[in-house]
């Protein structure tokens, strides 16, 4: 490799991997990340920040994940419908006991770039809730 230019990569040249992840009894904000860094594809030495060189991640057992402190019962969602008074706030443990899984992918859509590329690696993100998947053909 010629060190005199840089290295850009294509497209053509991606080859993502599908990557199992169980985090049975991990803490949210730090298995967060690692999964958003394999989705952007910063584990990989090619990583290029205007490409998506990221992975596809699937992530198991997201109901016994574990939050640090008193963040079941300090951490609000919010979310507003766009009408007068449409503004609910739930705690994580309303949102954990409705959706286990969308605590996981919150997290996750936070840490990711807000624009058309973060969203598209958004989608290559599955969550389950228990540590049946039907994605074992891809691994």
């Amino acid at each position: 490799m010629d060190m005199n230019k840089a290295f850009v990569l294509k497209n053509e040249q991606r080859d993502p991997k599908w990557i199992i992840i169980d985090i049975k009894d991990q803490i949210l904000g730090r298995v967060s990340t690692r999964i958003a860094d394999i989705l952007r594809g910063r584990h990989k030495p090619e990583y290029t920040p205007h490409t998506d060189t990221g992975d596809y991640v699937v992530v198991i057992n997201c109901d016994k994940v574990k939050l640090t402190g008193k963040k079941w019962s300090d951490k609000i969602y919010k979310s507003y419908s766009g009408y007068r008074s449409g503004l609910k706030e739930r705690t994580a443990r309303e949102v954990f006991t409705k959706n286990p899984a969308f605590l996981v992918e919150s997290a996750v859509r936070g840490m990711l770039p807000k624009s058309k590329m973060g969203r598209a690696m958004y989608k290559k993100l599955r969550v389950y809730v228990g540590d049946k998947h039907p994605h074992t053909a891809q691994v």
